[in-house]
């Protein structure tokens, strides 16, 4: 199998100037896709919504993992490509969405992830992914 070298998320395309303009260097979702990821490896934005594909890429500087999503605001501070209030909405419409739980008891938290980024850059035109990019994300191979 081939070598991971990074990962890729859909983002929706009214958030890309936070990272191509704006300066912002974290991105924040729950922790999917993330056990092999590094430091040193890309993250290649996937636009989601409108003028779908890859539009840019950055260096994996940290990893974070974490219960609570808007502890990464006190590390972090205004680099979070979010507000506190676009994540605080996010996670109560997670809970919202919650499946009716089978077994009996407390719900598992989730962890979420802070990638914080180094080397942001947008490509010159859109380029169309190989695979189908999921929710979740996926992992890019070599």
């Amino acid at each position: 199998m081939s070598e991971i070298t990074g990962v890729t998320f859909p983002i929706p395309k009214h958030y890309m100037k936070r990272f191509f303009e704006e300066g912002k260097a974290v991105f924040i979702k729950p922790a999917t896709v993330f056990k092999e990821l590094k430091p040193g490896m890309k993250l290649v934005f996937y636009q989601s919504h409108e003028d779908t594909g890859y539009v840019g890429e950055a260096t994996i500087k940290r990893i974070i993992i974490g219960e609570d999503p808007l502890a990464f605001f006190e590390t972090f501070g205004d680099a979070v490509f979010l507000t506190r209030e676009e994540a605080r909405a996010y996670v109560q419409n997670q809970e919202r969405w919650q499946g009716i739980r089978v077994r009996k008891g407390e719900a598992r938290k989730r962890a979420w992830m802070a990638l914080e980024l180094e080397r942001i850059r947008k490509y010159d035109t859109v380029k169309k992914p190989e695979q189908f990019v999921a929710v979740g994300g996926r992992y890019l191979r070599e």
